[in-house]
């Protein structure tokens, strides 16, 4: 981790930098956002072809706010353009949240990392592998690796003390500690959360995290007047090639209500950044203290060992919650050894880079992308933002 002296100094390096080549930086007349253009003619590049409707991007360095872009539209049909404050379902971004929540409470000595789930969700007890009962119990530090055993879809059913209950009867996919299998786990961090605090999980992190970051647009469930800054939600047909609407469960607080851990939150790239920002200060944003620098190291360090693959790109392994860039390459090459954080279902992606100081946040609204960590319009992104910052 930087020092603060080391800090400073990128901080004044990096403002004599942006004074200097201001004018490659592009300004909205009435707000005085910054605009990288390479940046957001990179990602109109792939509006043109239909890959997303629109899309919000921002990057900052050392703190300080150096791109913030909304290109295309945000909903196709009523031509509305796409805007820099505009509300995304950011899926399972939710879940570095949900982590960084959970290790709040570890903080508190209300909850440590290796002790067993069952001691939170007592069904966890009788877990078991291909009919045979654990001889040792699954962890905490599992469930926030994906290294639990645990697999299947991340829905949360009535409550997340019901969804606990849910996921100790569904048969495991492998032996815990083994392998590196995509899940529910935070889920069950969530309902840990519940259990240990003593407070519903939505609450909780509304109490902890986005109040005291002055988050004031992420939430479980968007009001009216924030309803009309989401972003619609389009897949591609295939059989026309145009995007057209498309539903998921994902965010839908019609059919799924309760606060998933696991993929629920809608957010803006101002907030995000506010969160991101914070993990790179080591656990600060000014005066606020969400967590110890020790929490922080300990959330984004690699936890899974090298022989286990983690991950949607190479390269890769996991810390609690968090992806965590170990050898950067293709998708991830503007990306430096450390750089932790998750994608989304709908092509969502946010990054930060220690060794740099920067925060990379892309916000769209896709269906059926692929492997949107993999994503061209990830890399495009990032190159371009990564090219303009390295001049």
């Amino acid at each position: 981790m930087q020092t603060p002296h080391w800090t400073l100094f990128r901080s004044w390096t990096a403002f004599l930098i942006l004074a200097i080549a201001m004018p490659a930086l592009a300004e909205d007349p009435a707000g005085k956002v910054p605009v990288i253009e390479q940046v957001d003619q990179a990602v109109a590049k792939l509006v043109d072809k239909n890959v997303v409707a629109g899309a919000v991007t921002l990057v900052s360095e050392d703190g300080k706010l150096v791109h913030l872009g909304a290109v295309g539209n945000a909903d196709i049909e009523s031509n509305k353009p796409m805007t820099r404050d505009a509300m995304f379902a950011i899926a399972s971004m939710t879940k570095p949240i949900t982590a960084t929540a959970l290790m709040i409470l570890v903080e508190e000595g209300k909850v440590n990392l290796d002790d067993p789930v069952s001691k939170y969700i007592p069904e966890f007890a009788d877990v078991k592998l291909d009919g045979k009962k654990l001889e040792k119990p699954i962890t905490l530090r599992q469930v926030l690796t994906h290294t639990a055993g645990l697999g299947g879809d991340q829905r949360v059913v009535k409550s997340l003390e019901n969804q606990g209950k849910i996921l100790a009867e569904r048969p495991l996919f492998s032996l815990p500690g083994t392998k590196w299998q995509y899940s529910p786990g935070l889920n069950v961090a969530g309902r840990v959360i519940e259990v240990a605090s003593g407070k519903p999980y939505g609450e909780y992190l509304q109490e902890k995290i986005f109040t005291p970051l002055k988050m004031n647009d992420t939430t479980f469930a968007p009001s009216e007047k924030q309803q009309a800054r989401i972003a619609t939600l389009y897949a591609l047909d295939k059989d026309s090639g145009e995007l057209k609407p498309s539903t998921s469960w994902i965010g839908n607080v019609k059919t799924d209500p309760y606060p998933n851990p696991s993929a629920g939150l809608y957010s803006t790239a101002s907030d995000l950044h506010r969160f991101y920002q914070m993990m790179l200060n080591g656990g600060f944003l000014g005066d606020t203290k969400i967590l110890s620098r020790a929490s922080v190291t300990e959330l984004t360090k690699a936890q899974t060992p090298d022989e286990i693959v983690t991950g949607f790109t190479p390269g890769n392994r996991w810390g609690l919650g968090f992806c965590v860039v170990r050898e950067p390459q293709g998708v991830t090459e503007a990306l430096s050894p450390g750089t932790f954080g998750h994608g989304g279902a709908f092509g969502t992606q946010s990054w930060g880079d220690p060794e740099k100081g920067r925060v990379y946040l892309l916000l769209v609204q896709r269906s059926n992308l692929g492997n949107s960590d993999g994503s061209d319009l990830r890399q495009d992104f990032q190159n371009a933002a990564n090219a303009w910052l390295s001049k």
